[in-house]
């Protein structure tokens, strides 16, 4: 079903707890990773090229490092680097999806409720109007640990 998965990438603990379900999906389909990381910089005035983030150049290195882990694993990976404003990283991703023929793209959310993610934006919630492919959006390990897990479930109709 995945030729290309996208793991949307930002170098975070947030973007890691998703790395164990892009592995899973392309095991299971002997797909290609791309791994897919946006350096945010500043777009005008003097500041103009700089990154908004100080450690861009630790960050790159520990994706990098985790491509060629993957790679290690016997898993088709390479990294895409993509360059734009912060209000431009969802859209950055979409493009890249379109890209590379992308049929999911894999993103970690930050955990934020309702109102503090309509007040500091949403990279994954913008992304999900603008893929051009499924987007699956993996909740911070906190919370994937308090899920409870089903004891013997049974479906029945």
């Amino acid at each position: 079903m995945f030729r290309n998965i996208i793991w949307a990438t930002d170098g975070s603990a947030n973007a890691d707890d998703a790395l164990p379900f892009v592995r899973a999906l392309a095991e299971s389909t002997n797909a290609r990773i791309f791994a897919v990381h946006c350096t945010e910089v500043f777009v005008s005035g003097r500041a103009t090229g700089l990154t908004v983030a100080a450690d861009e150049d630790e960050l790159q290195g520990k994706i990098r490092s985790q491509v060629d882990e993957l790679r290690a694993e016997g898993l088709t990976a390479k990294l895409l680097l993509v360059e734009g404003a912060p209000s431009e990283t969802a859209r950055l991703l979409a493009k890249a999806a379109r890209t590379v023929d992308g049929d999911v793209i894999v993103t970690a959310t930050r955990g934020h409720g309702l109102v503090t993610g309509a007040i500091v934006g949403s990279v994954t919630q913008r992304l999900l109007h603008l893929a051009p492919c499924p987007v699956l959006a993996v909740p911070p390990a906190r919370r994937l640990a308090r899920r409870r897990k089903p004891e013997a479930a049974t479906l029945s109709g």
